[in-house]
């Protein structure tokens, strides 16, 4: 059974960082891409960033670049996301999932059949 436990959300202030960790369990981790995507309140989910199975590269949206960071450990079945100089306008549930082997756009939600569960992210003002 497959299963993606995000953890590391929180409360914290503008300016602040967190790194989120993604735990994953019940498929060969090394054989897939990751992904972050976040959704916040009334808005749909968003690709954050990506990161190819080996971790040689790394995808970000645009507006990610140079605050957030993607890496993963394959020893650790984990993929982590630094975000730095938190705004409030990063408050919003954050999800990790693994894309399908077969799908090479990792920005779009449809290559991601496997999702964890989300972890909040609040910045404050």
């Amino acid at each position: 059974q497959v299963q993606l436990a995000e953890s590391g959300g929180g409360l914290v202030q503008a300016g602040g960082s967190l790194r989120l960790s993604c735990t994953a369990s019940g498929f060969t981790f090394s054989d897939h891409a990751m992904g972050w995507f976040r959704q916040a309140p009334g808005k749909e989910r968003d690709f954050v960033a990506a990161i190819s199975r080996s971790g040689g590269s790394t995808y970000y949206r645009s507006s990610a670049k140079g605050r957030f960071t993607i890496s993963r450990d394959n020893a650790r079945n984990t993929v982590y996301l630094q975000i730095d100089s938190l705004k409030p306008e990063d408050t919003a549930v954050y999800y990790c999932a693994a894309a399908s082997v077969t799908k090479t756009l990792y920005t779009r939600l449809d290559s991601y059949p496997y999702w964890g569960q989300g972890t909040q992210v609040t910045v404050s003002s």
